[in-house]
């Protein structure tokens, strides 16, 4: 009865946090229906099956409550990986007018109730494809997923991440494009944001030995270009900027999509593309002014292939 109950508990947190994965779906759906079938068979009797076929499907049904527990453990880190965790070296910036919001010479994080503020100290902006960077670089400064991929697959390549993409100064091509896509693109120093040309602003970004990559645009040039309708509250993220410099904007809370998008308004938002990956996608950290990684989603699943990563 135990595992019948926690089965269906994974299936149901599978179900909140909208991991909307068809394996899985078909795996945690199953695997409930399984331990309930082997559960009513208990409850009759094992001994009153007819004949022996159904007493060895039985016990197939039986011996898969081994991996309950594991499933269950999965999924529901999957769950908490949709919530922010607190940032408690943020500066409570409340009270701090916005134009004073600035990065330092080391990471920042600013918190304003509603949302943080990530400066993460930096000289080089690279995507990086295919093997997840390592938090023992201690060069990085901010590693989060990037661009959406197209498929869920354990393989990688390039073209299934969504939107032309450039890593290392290698343009990639891509045969996935929404004409909701802006690009974000670094190169020779600088950041930029392009809303109307996406594609030719990676091409240029590659051509000068840079990077970039394309995601939904959010805010172009203090205007709105995004809007959707989600009915409950969730975190948020963007790639911003921000008084004229590049920044990372998590949600402090759960929040609707418009209360995100009021924040970003009111503190003057100039540019921004969505971040927010989604439960299993979202994995990221950041290495604050003391050198220590923090981790604000820590659920590395195998079938992200690509981030954004700020170096010093």
């Amino acid at each position: 009865m135990s595992m019948a109950l926690l089965s269906l508990g994974a299936f149901t947190v599978f179900y909140v946090a909208q991991m909307w994965l068809n394996i899985l779906f078909a795996f945690y759906l199953f695997l409930a229906i399984f331990q309930f079938i082997a559960l009513t068979i208990y409850m009759v009797g094992p001994d009153k099956l007819p004949n022996r076929a159904l007493k060895i499907i039985y016990r197939l049904l039986y011996a898969s409550s081994f991996i309950v527990i594991p499933a269950f453990l999965f999924i529901f880190t999957g769950l908490l990986s949709q919530y922010h965790v607190k940032i408690p070296d943020s500066i409570d910036a409340a009270e701090i007018p916005v134009n004073e919001i600035l990065p330092e010479d080391q990471t920042v994080v600013y918190n304003t109730g509603a949302v943080y503020i990530i400066f993460p100290e930096y000289s080089s902006i690279d995507l990086v494809c295919k093997d997840r960077p390592s938090k023992s670089d201690d060069s990085i400064t901010w590693c989060s997923a990037a661009a959406f991929q197209h498929e869920v697959s354990l393989g990688f390549t390039h073209e299934n991440i969504e939107g032309d993409h450039a890593s290392g100064g290698t343009l990639y091509h891509s045969p996935y494009h929404k004409d909701a896509y802006a690009a974000f693109t670094f190169s020779q120093g600088d950041f930029s944001f392009d809303f109307e040309n996406a594609a030719d602003a990676i091409c240029s970004s590659a051509d000068a030995g840079g990077s970039g990559f394309m995601q939904f645009g959010l805010i172009d040039g203090n205007k709105n270009v995004l809007s959707f309708d989600r009915p409950r509250a969730r975190c948020y993220r963007a790639l911003a900027e921000l008084n004229g410099h590049v920044c990372i904007i998590d949600s402090v809370r759960m929040l609707h999509f418009y209360e995100f998008m009021s924040e970003l308004a009111r503190l003057g938002v100039t540019n921004a593309v969505y971040m927010d990956m989604g439960a299993g996608w979202n994995y990221s950290w950041y290495r604050n002014a003391a050198d220590k990684v923090v981790t604000l989603f820590g659920l590395p699943v195998p079938w992200s292939h690509n981030w954004i990563v700020f170096r010093k």
